[in-house]
Order: C-alpha cells, then sequence, then structure tokens
C-alpha cells in the first residue's frame, strides 16, 4: 500500500510548514484562498454559533435547514442557473445525476481523462459506457456516427485539473443528437472561468438549456460540499430518485454558512479573477521565453512531467533551496513516477512567484 505524504499545516494563506520549514505553497486548488479569507472564517464561526454543527437528518424528512435554501440561492444568482442542489460532498454531484437520470439515456459517453466520479457516475445511469479520446471533437463524432438513434449522455470535466485545459462544449454541443445531454464536472471550472466566473460554460460562450454543470465547493470557493445546476424538472428527480440525496445527511450547517458567504464574496469581488488571470498570462509567459512548450490553456495550472527519477530529484532539491515546497503528485490515472503540478493563485506575492520563475528557468531544457 501507498503511504500518505507527509502532513503539511497552511500558514499565511500561500505558505505551508512542512517538517518545520515555512515553503512557498503553489498547489492545491483554493484559487483565491478564500478558506483562509477572514470573511469567510467568521462566516464558519458565526454559523456555529448561529445553528449548531448538524441537523442530523436528511433534507426530505426533517432536515430541510434555511441555510442549505440561502447557499442554493446564492449559486443560483451566482452561475444564472434555474436551480441548484446541494450535496454534501464535491464528489458525490455526478453520482446524485446519474442516480436521478438512470435508465434515460442509451449511452455513457466519456472523455478518456474524464475525473473518476464521472468514470463513477457512469455506472449508476444503466447503459452501455463508451470513452472517446482526450478533448476530441472529431473522436466523439466518429463515436455518434456508429450509434444509431441514441441518446447519448457526454460526459466531461469542463477543466481538467492535470494541466489546466477546458472541453471544447461548443463543439460537443454541435454534435449533440436532440435527445443528447452533456453533463459537464466544473469542479474546477466553476468560480475561475469566463467573464464572471460562472465556468466552462462561460468560457466556451454556449447555452445551459442542455447541460447539466456539476460543481466542487472546495476549489474556488474555498469551502465545502458540491452543487448541480440543471432545470427544475431535474431538481425533481434527483429529489424523487437519486438515494444518495435522499438517504444523506447534508453538509454541516457552519460549513453552508462560510459556503455562501464565499459565493458572494466572489461574486462581489471579481477582481480577484482577473488578477489571478494577469498572474497566470505573465507567469506562462516568462516560461515560454524561458524555452518552455506550454499550450495555451485558460487555467492557471503549470504541469512539468520529470523525464527519470533524476529528475524528479533534481526538481525537488532545487524547489526546496529556494524554500517552495515541491508539489510532487502521485495520482490514480496519472503518470507512474508522478508529475509536479504547479497551482498558481490570486494571493500570492511577486516575490513568491519570481523565486519560482527563478527556478524553472535555472531548470529550462535544453
Amino acid at each position: 500500500m501507498s503511504p500518505l505524504p507527509p502532513p503539511l499545516q497552511t500558514e499565511q494563506r500561500t505558505y505551508v510548514r512542512a517538517k518545520s520549514r515555512l515553503l512557498s505553497y503553489f498547489a492545491g486548488c483554493d484559487y483565491y484562498r478564500l478558506s483562509s479569507h477572514p470573511r469567510v472564517l467568521q462566516a464558519l464561526r458565526t454559523g456555529l454559533d448561529r445553528h449548531g454543527l448538524s441537523v442530523s437528518a436528511s433534507r426530505l424528512t426533517t432536515g430541510n435547514h434555511r441555510a442549505y435554501g440561502a447557499l442554493e440561492a446564492a449559486l443560483t444568482e451566482f452561475f444564472d442557473a434555474p436551480t441548484a442542489t446541494l450535496c454534501s460532498l464535491g464528489y458525490t454531484p455526478n453520482l446524485i445525476v446519474a442516480q436521478a437520470l438512470a435508465g434515460r439515456f442509451t449511452h455513457a459517453l466519456l472523455d478518456a481523462r474524464s475525473h473518476g466520479s464521472l468514470q463513477d457516475a457512469a455506472q449508476f445511469l444503466d447503459c452501455p459506457i463508451l470513452k472517446f479520446p482526450h478533448r476530441d471533437p472529431a473522436g466523439l463524432a466518429e463515436l455518434l456516427q456508429r450509434l444509431s438513434r441514441s441518446r447519448p449522455l457526454v460526459m466531461t470535466d469542463g477543466l481538467f485539473s492535470h494541466d489546466g485545459s477546458a472541453a471544447p462544449l461548443a463543439d460537443y454541443l454541435a454534435l449533440l443528437p436532440p435527445e443528447g445531454r452533456l453533463l459537464v464536472d466544473d469542479a474546477h471550472g466553476a468560480g475561475l472561468l469566463g467573464a464572471r466566473g460562472q465556468g466552462a460554460l462561460e468560457h466556451a460562450g454556449v447555452p445551459r438549456d442542455r447541460i447539466i454543470q456539476t460543481l466542487t465547493l472546495s476549489k474556488a470557493f474555498g469551502a465545502y460540499g458540491g452543487a448541480v445546476l440543471g432545470p427544475p424538472e431535474l431538481r425533481d428527480a434527483i429529489l424523487e430518485r437519486s438515494r444518495m440525496f435522499v438517504g444523506s445527511t447534508p453538509l454541516p450547517l457552519p460549513l453552508a454558512h462560510a459556503a455562501g458567504v464565499a459565493v458572494r464574496h466572489l461574486r462581489a469581488h471579481p477582481r480577484l479573477r482577473t488578477r489571478l488571470q494577469d498572474i497566470a498570462d505573465r507567469f506562462k509567459a516568462d516560461l515560454r521565453a524561458a524555452g518552455y512548450s506550454l499550450p495555451d490553456h485558460p487555467g492557471p495550472i503549470v504541469p512539468i512531467v520529470p523525464r527519470d527519477a533524476t529528475d524528479t530529484r533534481r526538481w525537488e532539491q532545487r524547489l526546496l533551496k529556494a524554500a517552495i515546497h515541491p508539489p510532487l503528485i502521485r495520482y490514480l490515472g496519472g503518470p507512474a513516477n508522478g508529475y509536479f503540478r504547479f497551482v498558481l493563485s490570486s494571493e500570492h506575492t511577486p516575490a513568491q512567484v519570481n523565486a519560482l520563475r527563478t527556478v524553472f528557468r535555472e531548470l529550462a531544457p535544453d
């Protein structure tokens, strides 16, 4: 069994303490560091004092607290969505949707690199599961051409966390047959992509009438839990058919209260998004100038795959020398020996970004 990595203690929002050393932290997906924002932390304390810890019941019995409705209202306003249905975990929205819609589609068509929650959700749909090449409209088109009179559910991430790339949603929608639908796991795109932060749909310039958008609150919003955005009939189906939703206790009340504050804060402060975009754009431009071949992806994520174990050690040693935590990721389905995934945030200081830029320049490819 692979051991868990050593524990890290977050400090000063953009640092971690590891083995007594304070290191700059370019990892995780708390893109605006809202998990440590004073207003969000105060909301957590206020929620605990005002509401207690838990409703200790399903929302369909005696656990439908007003804090959940307030958070759902904040999400519908932020994303301009017809309804938002809160889920207790960020991993579960896709599974809840699949339970609600089981038997309604002839095929589940998954991007080959789709998130594990989408792959798990497909098992609930009660239909054949097929995969198409990663971010490849032509591959999806070829697959659809082989399926006669299909009613597919195309399933994809909105923003892929391994490299910051976005799904070509407009191309997928153009290929869908009339009864087809698109399920977009927008865990990383929600709050990050688009002029208003509404996610991969806004980034792609597509309407949501044939799209189900799911999200987590633990990334851009720095909180916890997840949600399903979609039409009223989808919400009705969830309440009627999803055992995972009906039979679970919703997220703790202080977290729901804090998440609502985080959502409203991000909506009221668009400068956070533009600041992060500026930081990411300048950083990527500098790396390209230093000889790195970086695709034009919208996410503030820069992956580096080491050539071998020696290369991995060289990067780790140089990062630690610069007082930067080495974000070596060993993730199910990723490179066998892991890879470095650097994630920029709106709260990193110029000095921190410059230190990371210096490391990249010193280790630039020949």
